[in-house]
């Protein structure tokens, strides 16, 4: 992956410390799988190890996988930085899991550090789509999120009709890695929870707060593995960006 430009240039010297968080302990229901789709082999080795391995091309100072409290699987995969890995156990939702890796970094972050928040079943992010984050975000007092434009015709259905279309002008398709100060995230999770709110990205907790989250274009092959057929895309996907 050498579609490297100037704008997209090593950042070790451009930011404060970078730390990553992971949740992990979800059981992708969605996929229709037993094994949690994390678990699932693409390209020789699970899901999980892809997506995590590949953060490594930033100059991390760790990463924090929560996992469910009863995985004993995450802890023996071959990543790359072993010795700055963490687990801890997450909980039933995204935002618990996020909120445990955070209260494990809570002396070790400094209040303006930046957290990296990444989907487990997104392996095929670049190195070239983190750099760019990093580069656009470095200065930036809250932070923000890889996204593309939206490009299908939306619809809104009810009981398989549809009932609307919605303009897409201005609508952009949410990825991760999510990246925010470390002191506006904790806090902005923390006041989510107290009023009782599930969050489904880190970005939506901001914007509850008040606070203005920055669009970073990423790319279109950062998908998310959900369905069973996601896994076959993924595996193309890999393939392509191999020669780029």
């Amino acid at each position: 992956m050498s579609e490297i430009t100037a704008h997209d240039a090593d950042v070790s010297d451009r930011v404060s410390t970078l730390w990553a968080v992971v949740p992990a302990a979800g059981s992708g229901r969605r996929f229709g799988s037993e094994i949690p789709k994390q678990y699932l082999i693409l390209q020789d080795q699970p899901i999980m190890l892809h997506s995590i391995n590949r953060l490594f091309a930033l100059p991390l100072a760790g990463c924090v996988i929560a996992i469910a409290a009863g995985d004993t699987q995450a802890q023996t995969l071959d990543y790359q930085s072993l010795d700055r890995i963490q687990f801890v156990v997450g909980g039933a939702e995204r935002m618990d899991s996020v909120l445990a890796g955070l209260e494990y970094l809570k002396d070790k972050a400094a209040v303006d550090d930046w957290i990296l928040v990444h989907d487990v079943a997104r392996p095929c992010i670049t190195p070239t789509s983190l750099r760019r984050l990093v580069n656009e975000l470095h200065d930036h007092e809250i932070g923000g999120i890889l996204a593309t434009p939206v490009r299908d015709t939306l619809k809104q259905v009810q009981d398989h009709n549809i009932l609307a279309t919605i303009p897409r002008d201005n609508l952009w398709q949410a990825q991760t890695p999510q990246m925010f100060r470390f002191g506006v995230l904790y806090d902005a999770l923390i006041a989510a929870k107290k009023q009782g709110l599930q969050v489904t990205d880190e970005a939506s907790a901001i914007e509850l707060a008040g606070l203005s989250v920055k669009i970073v274009e990423g790319r279109m092959d950062n998908i998310k593995i959900t369905y069973a057929d996601d896994l076959a895309l993924a595996d193309v996907i890999l393939q392509a960006q191999q020669h780029i």
